[in-house]
């Protein structure tokens, strides 16, 4: 009984180990059917390889420096051709080919400044004598000529002037009544020779006397007939002019009637200048000052007129350095005669240093900057095949650039479409 109870647990057993066994068989039969399923769908709505992907894979296999969309490769493989243009004879025409020539380029420097008024020709107008302005004739801004009225003061000085003047012409006149009645006494001994000395003397000593007053008159402006008149009225105007000693421009007035005046007193009523020419102020830096020198000619350029040239001439070169700009100051002298500078307009100027280099020379048109700051041009041989080559350009002048490096005088360049040319050459490598 022992033993066929032990057979049929034991069979049991192995019964529920096969059960198992096919549960997990049947499950993974099933994920497996699954996994098929769904690459079938995946294939189904993706597609398989597709002709072009297989057209694009054997003409790379063919060949592998193609690209694999038809467009030829950037012409990296020869740098000359990458840096040339081939062009028709009707693509031709519209630039033009020209040997490259040397010129004469004169050293020159260039700085920046402004305008100011020449003070050499600048003068503050003061009265001659204290006094307390009565009316004024001129604005700031005005042009006077050489004597022209600006104000007129009330002066007690002109007054005792007058007074002198007019007490010095009587006691000429009563010496030579004197004197003239001595002579006559004298000649027929009726006075000593002692007293007709002493009216000469007295006589002599009166017209100093009034050629002393005459000249104190004549500073305040008066003239041989206005002191004639004095003498003649024996009447003193107090009302002194003083007028404009030069011809030039009125550029400031500290002036009001009322106020009390005297010489020396600043600021002056007024301030005259001659504008006839103007300063030109600039600071150079200290590497161009070996090159200075006093009388050089200079043009200058200001953005009121930014197609006129000014022409001046240095006239002072400063004494120091500045530490902190390292740069001299320049002092240039410049005419104006139609009177079109003003003060304070920003302004260059180039200094013409008289030396002179022959150098290969191109147009300006002819020459390109590019993108990094280098300078290019075309060059050809064949008046077919245009080359770009990059060259060092030094100074310009009259519409051409110095050439330094690069060019040589003969080659033909082209003067003329470098821009089209450039263009073409960025279309050709895209």
């Amino acid at each position: 009984m022992e033993g066929v109870s032990r057979t049929a647990t034991l069979n049991k057993s192995n019964g529920m180990d096969i059960k198992m066994k096919s549960a997990v068989v049947g499950a993974a039969t099933v994920a497996a059917g699954l996994m098929i399923a769904l690459g079938a769908y995946i294939v189904e709505f993706s597609g398989g390889p597709s002709e072009e992907s297989m057209a694009l894979s054997s003409v790379t296999a063919a060949d592998p420096n193609r690209s694999p969309y038809g467009v030829p490769p950037h012409p990296s493989a020869d740098p000359l051709s990458a840096q040339s243009v081939e062009v028709s004879a009707l693509e031709f025409e519209h630039f033009k080919v020209e040997p490259v020539r040397e010129r004469d380029f004169t050293i020159q420097r260039e700085a920046v400044g402004n305008i100011a008024f020449n003070d050499y020709l600048s003068v503050p107008v003061f009265p001659p004598f204290q006094g307390k302005i009565i009316n004024l004739f001129a604005n700031a801004g005005d042009d006077v000529k050489k004597g022209a009225p600006l104000y007129t003061i009330d002066s007690p000085d002109l007054v005792q002037a007058g007074s002198t003047l007019i007490s010095a012409a009587g006691v000429v006149r009563l010496t030579t009544r004197v004197l003239n009645r001595d002579k006559k006494l004298s000649a027929v001994q009726g006075i000593p020779q002692k007293e007709l000395d002493q009216a000469t003397s007295d006589q002599q000593a009166a017209e100093g006397s009034l050629k002393a007053a005459r000249d104190a008159m004549r500073i305040f402006g008066k003239t041989d007939a206005d002191m004639d008149r004095i003498i003649a009225q024996r009447k003193i105007d107090p009302v002194l002019v003083v007028q404009s000693p030069i011809t030039g421009r009125v550029i400031a007035r500290n002036a009001a009637p009322g106020l009390l005046v005297q010489p020396g007193n600043t600021p002056a009523p007024y301030t005259l200048s001659d504008i006839s020419t103007m300063w030109m102020l600039a600071n150079v830096a200290e590497t161009d000052f070996p090159l200075l020198q006093l009388g050089e000619e200079t043009d200058v350029t200001v953005k009121a007129y930014p197609s006129r040239s000014f022409h001046g001439r240095i006239v002072n070169i400063g004494a120091s350095v500045d530490p902190t700009t390292h740069r001299v100051l320049v002092r240039s002298e410049i005419d104006d005669p139609q009177h079109e500078l003003r003060p304070g307009m920003f302004a260059a100027f180039v200094i013409h240093t008289g030396t002179t280099v022959k150098s290969p020379a191109v147009p300006l048109n002819g020459t390109l900057r590019e993108g990094d700051g280098s300078m290019t041009v075309w060059v050809t041989t064949d008046h077919k095949r245009l080359v770009k080559r990059t060259v060092t350009v030094g100074m310009q002048q009259d519409g051409f650039a110095q050439v330094l490096e690069g060019l040589q005088p003969g080659e033909l360049v082209a003067t003329d479409g470098a821009l089209f040319l450039s263009n073409a050459l960025t279309e050709a490598s895209r």
